[in-house]
């Protein structure tokens, strides 16, 4: 019985993407993540090159976290500003 309860979440958590953001790539649909995560990967490298080169990549402690989630940060602002309603 308490399971009722939990109905709505179920619906909301099980329910597909409306609209899912594509680009056609030689006549084939390419999701928009794809594509734009690796434009965040390549900003990312440049971002890091230019840390090596003032010297602020010799600070960080967990270099491997910074910049994946600089690069999962680029990708989810990139394409909330524009694919967002």
């Amino acid at each position: 019985m308490p399971f009722i309860y939990l109905a709505p979440l179920f619906v909301v958590l099980l329910s597909g993407c409306a609209r899912a953001p594509s680009f056609v790539v030689a006549g084939s649909f390419f999701p928009a993540w794809l594509i734009f995560i690796f434009i965040a990967i390549l900003i990312t490298l440049l971002i890091r090159v230019v840390f090596i080169k003032i010297g602020l990549d010799d600070v960080l402690r967990f270099r491997v976290l910074v910049y994946s989630s600089l690069a999962l940060g680029l990708c989810f602002a990139a394409l909330w500003l524009l694919f967002s309603l």
